[in-house]
């Protein structure tokens, strides 16, 4: 394995265990900030911290090396900045009709609708083991979404998140195209913007800041989980792709249920054994991919 694809993998990963501290931690600070709120201060959080790394490294006069986003990239930007504001709030709404185990596993659907969109829209190849990976984790996620197997009634916590993982499989290819640009200028546009509008929403909506003790505490959430966390994910995008890095940023789910169950105590049911089974197999897969480029480069040769 190349260096870089090294380093891309890194970075997905690192991506992943920041995030995965999002899903139980915004569950407890649930009690103390209404759903809608706390998705604009997370990303306010996210926009904020890259704002102040911006200004140190302006102040440190270190030479510029990364590319500016042009208009060229708006058209991106701007579905950037609308999914990214619907995604949070599905989740956070997901987040108060489910367990945070639950939910943390059913972020492994990003991995599926990424992976699609990426294929249909934007053509990046996507290999068998690939496909396999995403069939376990499609299945995994049907079986999250069931409330009682013997009825089949559909948990609509669940479908909250998943169509929060649904939004994020889009933006991730969004996200892809502007993959070249500077990573902190992207960050701070999606935190600064989405954290706006979300938190306009969220008063529009007659939500309140009951608890101002609760906002410091999501600001700091939101630049560690969604700041750093999509910071290096960018990075690892430029280097692996997007159907790839998701692939990768598949474990943040498996690190999000043990942090839920430690915290909360939960004990999961059969159903949700069976399903993390299937997501682990899934993920497995997924991350083992190798881009068809490589794979017919190698047949060619006869490796």
């Amino acid at each position: 394995m190349k260096p870089n694809i090294r380093h891309g993998i890194f970075l997905a990963v690192l991506a992943a265990g920041l995030y995965s501290l999002s899903s139980p931690f915004s569950k407890l600070l649930l009690d103390y900030l209404p759903s809608t709120l706390m998705a604009g201060f997370l990303y306010a959080g996210a926009g904020i911290g890259m704002l102040i790394i911006a200004l140190i490294r302006k102040l440190s006069n270190r030479p510029e090396t990364e590319e500016r986003l042009t208009k060229c990239e708006h058209p991106y930007i701007v579905a950037m900045i609308l999914l990214d504001i619907a995604a949070p709030i599905f989740l956070l709404l997901g987040l108060t009709m489910t367990s945070a185990a639950n939910a943390s596993l059913l972020n492994n659907f990003e991995i599926v609708a990424t992976a699609l969109i990426a294929l249909i829209i934007f053509k990046e190849a996507i290999s068998p083991r690939l496909w396999l990976g995403i069939l376990f984790v499609t299945v995994s996620c049907l079986l999250l979404s069931l409330e009682d197997l013997s009825s089949l009634q559909f948990n609509s916590g669940s479908l909250f998140v998943l169509l929060a993982c649904l939004c994020w499989g889009i933006e991730n290819n969004c996200t892809r195209k502007l993959s070249a640009k500077d990573p902190l200028q992207i960050v701070m546009i999606k935190g600064l913007f989405c954290g706006a509008g979300s938190i306009i929403i969220g008063l529009v909506c007659g939500q309140r800041i009951l608890h101002p003790w609760a906002v410091p505490v999501v600001l700091l959430l939101g630049f560690v989980a969604y700041g750093l966390s999509i910071f290096f994910y960018v990075y690892a995008q430029r280097i692996l792709g997007a159907a790839r890095t998701s692939a990768y940023y598949a474990v943040a789910p498996f690190i999000g249920v043990m942090l839920s169950l430690l915290i909360f105590r939960e004990i999961p049911g059969m159903l949700f054994i069976a399903a993390l089974i299937l997501m682990i197999i899934g993920a497995w897969l997924s991350s083992q991919d190798k881009p068809l480029k490589e794979v017919f480069r190698r047949n060619k040769k006869g490796v």
